[in-house]
């Protein structure tokens, strides 16, 4: 079964290596296939990864789009320890995240990277509102 997707006026689809976009017209494309895809608003831009568990969606996502993911696990595997030190608390999330990289389900693990990242907002804004002592 082919992938649907709807693209508006001047969206931007990664589709493997290649990058493809819309004209002026709202448009309806029908993929069947492998190839990695993502939506111009899933790509993180390397600096836009200005968080810990914004560089772990940017590591997942070059390991999805890459024809060598495993060249990604090593770093990967380091940052997770780095934030599961600093933050017990993100386990759960790792957890998932991590089986999903060993499966070579990338794209699974990247939506669970974006429910990380949205936690990570939560701890730093309680963080932040915590008086000074």
């Amino acid at each position: 079964m082919a992938l649907v997707i709807d693209l508006k006026p001047g969206e931007k689809i990664l589709i493997g290596e290649a990058v493809i976009t819309n004209d002026s017209q709202r448009t309806r494309l029908h993929i069947a296939g492998d190839a990695p895809i993502l939506r111009e608003k899933d790509v993180m831009q390397e600096q836009e990864a200005d968080s810990p568990c914004k560089r772990i969606y940017f590591l997942l996502q070059c390991m999805y789009l890459s024809r060598n993911p495993t060249d990604y696990h090593q770093k990967f595997f380091d940052i997770v320890r780095e934030i599961r030190n600093a933050a017990p608390s993100t386990a759960a999330f790792f957890l998932t995240i991590s089986e999903h990289v060993l499966q070579g389900s990338y794209y699974k693990a990247m939506k669970t990277a974006k429910d990380l990242i949205a936690y990570e907002r939560e701890l730093i804004d309680h963080a932040l509102q915590q008086p000074a002592k």
